[in-house]
């Protein structure tokens, strides 16, 4: 039997500057097998002398690859010694873990994205996902705020003209803008007045930090949509991955175990978190 404690080996086969402190890297397992997983679940990645750390999976499982990719920001020792390495630098990774979205809920409906930050990157996985089983859902909107341009992540896809675009219909904000951006100025939420939004038959997925969760459901509930419809993925705490550590309890959850998607329905039980 295998021990999901110890990591794979694993390469880097590609590395990509999304902003100045967020990377995409294209991973693949040494020996070459694919990962099986769902969107927005997450994996255990290993830099060696400097830790492990858990990391949404940014990719979309299908079609089915020998590799996967994740969008890291710098924010500790691991992390920014994974910054540091470069192609072919071997790593460690485990899982996949955690529940993933219910993507099977999803179809038939119309799906809101809602993204603040490095919260896209879960939520590419799922909206990569949507895309390439068209057929199977209603209208696709995503909503997305950074805090400047510069930190948009993945540029290349959601800017004007980007390959995201086929499908998919973003609107895009930031809180402070600078000489160049032509685009609307102000917190996520002010994007529901730039397009049309009704709750029927549409679930809302949401990811980003706490505050800007807080908000969003605050606004979609003002908008009629029920808990049930909203969809968060929380990245809170996390470290093991598989719910023996204790880092990322939430009552009598596990937001890697039980999570890190919930319903608003199923938080709202959370006395811990605002929304």
């Amino acid at each position: 039997m295998e021990n999901p404690y110890i990591p794979e080996l694993a390469v880097i086969k590609e590395i990509k500057d999304e902003t100045s402190d967020v990377k995409t890297f294209k991973i693949s397992f040494r020996d070459k097998k694919s990962l099986d997983y769902l969107p927005g679940q997450f994996i255990e990645l290993t830099v060696f002398g400097y830790g492990e750390f858990p990391t949404s999976i940014s990719s979309s499982p299908i079609p089915r690859k020998d590799f996967f990719e994740t969008s890291i920001k710098r924010m500790g020792d691991a992390t920014n010694a994974l910054h540091r390495l470069d192609r072919g630098s071997i790593i460690g990774a485990r899982g996949p873990f955690g529940n993933g979205f219910p993507v099977d809920k999803l179809k038939g409906n119309n799906i809101l994205f809602v993204a603040g930050g490095i919260g896209s990157a879960p939520l590419r996985s799922l909206i990569y996902y949507t895309l390439a089983n068209r057929e199977d859902f209603g209208s696709l909107k995503l909503l997305y705020g950074a805090r400047a341009p510069d930190d948009i992540v993945f540029k290349n896809e959601v800017m004007p003209e980007g390959k995201i675009g086929q499908g998919l219909d973003v609107f895009l904000t930031v809180d402070k803008a600078n000489e160049k951006w032509r685009g609307h100025v102000g917190v996520v939420t002010t994007l529901s007045k730039e397009t049309e939004i009704t709750p029927e038959n549409t679930f809302a997925v949401i990811c980003g930090p706490t505050v800007m969760i807080k908000f969003a459901v605050a606004e979609l509930l003002k908008m009629g949509f029920q808990k049930d419809q909203l969809i968060v993925s929380l990245e809170r705490m996390m470290k093991c991955g598989m719910g023996m550590c204790g880092h990322c309890s939430i009552g009598a959850k596990y937001v890697c175990k039980d999570g890190p998607v919930f319903t608003c329905k199923e938080t709202g039980k959370f006395l811990e978190l605002p929304f």
